[in-house]
């Protein structure tokens, strides 16, 4: 088994191309899984490559490098836009996880309950792909098909998260059994988008922790656009019906009618919590 620790994206995406590699950036996914399955692989560690880990406006957008640690997002500089997103990289293990835990290694490995997701569907991201065949974007809603499934191909490297900017309040809210280092029974993301006229110009919401794969929450946001920017209106629109697109599980955490039950109610109250700067932003 050998190691590399390449320093640039080129090198990366040259070594993937000589066969089959894993890729390790903050290890927090990688190194549990271990107890079940032993390490057969090369591993090719990207935690070196410094264009890879950065926060900054690119354009009408923003770009967040593949090995951006959900510290740096947390303590980052952000535009209520990214209020949701950062409120669950404070939510993602301990600080010691958040220290080494990466932004795309929380989307690469799929799985159902992983905090980062819901708050980037209501963002609209992308994921940037790198190959030596070139670099490509896939929305992040089809980039994950299933529970630790996604559309990577032999030799990929996934290298940015690409956000567009929106004038836009967001919010994030989890549940589980224990205030922290637990994964989630239900969590949820919001943005809120005012249109200048006290009313919902557009609303992204998506819950995780309650399907295979986290899933925008379609009916909802239509029926919440041009509603009056106020809590308990937004508040009322919210009713089960809403999450029907969602395939809840009974596990040792929760069961199928608590989940949607729990996801309901923290809809609720993350539009309250979202409300007020959307309306500051609007202003």
């Amino acid at each position: 088994m050998r190691y590399y620790t390449p320093r640039s994206c080129e090198e990366a995406v040259a070594i993937l191309a000589s066969g089959q590699h894993d890729v390790l950036a903050g290890g927090t996914d990688y190194y549990p899984a271990l107890r079940d399955r032993p390490a057969t692989r090369d591993l090719i560690d990207i935690s070196r490559i410094d264009e890879l880990r950065t926060i900054r406006r690119e354009g009408d957008g923003w770009r967040l490098g593949a090995v951006t640690t959900w510290s740096d997002v947390a303590r980052a500089n952000l535009p209520p836009l990214f209020h949701g997103l950062q409120a669950a990289a404070r939510e993602v293990g301990a600080l010691q996880v958040q220290n080494a835990g990466t932004i795309a290694g929380n989307v690469c490995n799929a799985s159902p309950a992983a905090d980062g997701v819901p708050p980037l569907l209501t963002l609209d991201a992308e994921v940037e792909i790198a190959s030596c065949e070139g670099r490509r974007t896939v929305p992040l809603s089809d980039f994950i098909t299933g529970v630790r499934r996604t559309v990577m191909r032999p030799g990929e490297l996934v290298t940015a998260i690409l956000v567009p900017h929106r004038n836009a309040a967001s919010a994030f809210l989890k549940l589980g059994a224990r205030r922290y280092l637990v994964i989630s029974i239900a969590m949820v993301a919001v943005l809120l988008e005012a249109d200048g006229s006290g009313r919902v110009a557009r609303a992204r919401i998506a819950v995780g922790a309650c399907s295979p794969i986290a899933r925008r929450i379609k009916a909802l946001e239509s029926e919440l656009a041009g509603q009056p920017l106020n809590g308990e209106i937004l508040a009322s629109v919210v009713e089960l019906r809403h999450l029907s697109v969602l395939s809840p599980i009974d596990d040792i955490r929760a069961d199928r009618a608590y989940r949607l039950e729990a996801a309901t109610e923290l809809l609720r109250r993350a539009l309250r919590a979202a409300l007020a700067t959307a309306g500051e932003l609007a202003a």
